[in-house]
């Protein structure tokens, strides 16, 4: 394959070669956070909501958490067959972002050379693995992978049967982060339209029932075991209802995603403008309905994160591609620049791969983080774990075979979304109410927090006071390790 590599010219390129490029990138950007203990917060929630789905819980009854079941299924399913492994976690992670890149070089391919699609599709791996917590394995991953799988499709293929195919791929996209049900709706609204525009409405009309059909059958199916067991209500409640309620929270603001969603319309705007993106083309016109799409979801939503851009990467780097590649070529005395250039941009990766050494040759070890070390900490002290409290790194729950106190505690700051506790059939009305249960009536004997950091957000005032006032009465510092804070309770 590396003797094939040396002498390929990109018109030969197929797709053995260029999926065996994009897994090589992907792993070794992502290799050394395969020891990590965990990437980002909303992944060890994923991976408890999983592991309790493996115990017999569905999702919702035993844990909470505001996401559909697909995301929860991808942990469940790797837990089942290879256990607790975080290697296994994120090595299917970083295949799924090289099989997401796959099928972008194939959109790409659609509408450029196949030199520039596959350049394309390098730069997806780098921007789905790198700048910030994309190490790990996000929701927004696994719904880029089934939508940009799905779009493939649509690109490629104009029969029923495959809109169908693609329609099941866009459900389990939506049922896996709810705000891509708005590109999917744009995609119908815009088929509707050529259907109309081309006076193809008959056939335009058929394929999008069977499109439809795929769609709502995949919904269908996450719905069937919850009405077996009689706990239909939860799934619609906690899979759509929540999720609108959460988005009118009293942090989330239209404005807010304004420097987002304006740098992005400014850049495709200019890129129409100056014509170096054919906006006559249907399927460039297909890209910028999906665009449109997930950036209305972001401003209803009123919030973006950084890893909420996983999902519009694939289809911004295929325009912005494009337009780089009318650009003047660059001058071969800088092409040994640019070079340099890429194999510096995965910069977080090197200083990862560091940590690791690091960490073996110290702790013997190649796993790492208070996820681990704490955990490690708390048994080798044989302290108290039953009722153990995490207000920072809760991936300690799975680490030790434990469940949170209560369910909004699954994800430490949904203690403080009360808006959403009807919708976790959870007894208690406030936040705080609930924290003062969790500390006066469940009274765990070990909690821990991270130090230099408040345990819940600083504009939380409330929660903060009272907490702090709490451990400073009732609890002693056990230990710190690393930047976790092991605390005991004195009574």
């Amino acid at each position: 394959m590396l003797k094939k590599l040396r002498s390929l010219r990109y018109q030969d390129l197929d797709w053995k070669t260029v999926l065996f490029v994009l897994v090589v990138v992907a792993v070794f950007i992502r290799f050394p956070f395969f020891f990590r203990d965990y990437v980002d917060r909303d992944e060890s929630t994923f991976i408890l909501m999983g592991q309790s789905w493996v115990n017999g819980h569905l999702p919702y009854t035993q844990l909470w958490d505001l996401k559909p079941p697909i995301t929860f299924l991808y942990f469940a399913l790797i837990i089942k067959i290879f256990g607790k492994s975080f290697f296994a976690i994120r090595f299917f992670g970083a295949v799924m972002v090289a099989l997401t890149s796959l099928f972008t070089f194939g959109i790409a391919t659609k509408l450029t050379s196949k030199k520039i699609a596959f350049w394309i599709a390098i730069f997806c791996v780098f921007f789905q693995s790198l700048f910030g917590s994309l190490q790990g394995v996000m929701s927004e991953h696994i719904c880029t992978f089934f939508f940009v799988a799905a779009l493939y499709i649509l690109f490629w293929k104009d029969d029923a049967k495959w809109f169908l195919t693609s329609g099941l791929l866009l459900g389990l996209s939506v049922m896996t982060k709810l705000n891509m049900a708005y590109p999917v709706l744009c995609l119908g609204l815009y088929f509707l339209y050529e259907g109309f525009h081309e006076k193809q409405i008959s056939k335009t009309i058929v394929n999008l029932v069977f499109m439809g059909t795929g769609f709502f059958v995949t919904i269908a199916c996450t719905a069937i075991p919850y009405y077996l067991q009689g706990d239909i209500q939860i799934w619609s409640e906690s899979i759509f209802e929540a999720p609108l309620v959460y988005s009118e929270g009293r942090f989330h603001s239209p404005w807010r995603t304004l420097p987002y969603v304006g740098t992005i319309a400014l850049l495709l705007g200019a890129g129409f403008y100056l014509k170096l993106i054919d906006w006559k083309s249907k399927n460039m016109q297909l890209l910028t309905i999906v665009v449109i799409g997930i950036l209305i979801s972001y401003v209803q939503s009123g919030k973006v994160n950084g890893h909420y851009l996983i999902q519009l990467y694939p289809f911004i780097l295929i325009p912005l591609g494009m337009a780089v590649a009318k650009l003047p070529p660059i001058q071969k005395k800088y092409r040994a620049v640019i070079a340099v250039l890429l194999i510096f941009v995965p910069m977080e990766s090197y200083l990862e791969y560091g940590n690791v050494v690091s960490n073996k040759i110290k702790k013997g070890s190649f796993y790492n983080g208070e996820g681990i070390d704490v955990p490690r900490y708390i048994q080798d002290h044989n302290l108290e774990t039953e009722h153990i409290f995490f207000t920072e790194y809760h991936i300690g729950y799975w680490v030790l075979d434990e469940t949170p106190p209560t369910k909004p505690a699954t994800h430490p700051s949904n203690i403080t979304r009360e808006e959403l506790f009807p919708y976790m059939n959870n007894p208690r009305k406030s936040g705080v109410e609930e924290l003062k249960y969790i500390m006066d009536v469940i009274r765990p004997k070990t909690l821990v927090a991270r130090n230099g950091k408040k345990i819940f957000d600083k504009k939380l005032v409330e929660y903060n006071s009272y907490i702090d006032a709490y451990l400073e009465k009732h609890y002693h510092l056990e230990a710190t390790v690393g930047r976790g804070l092991i605390y005991q309770r004195l009574e």
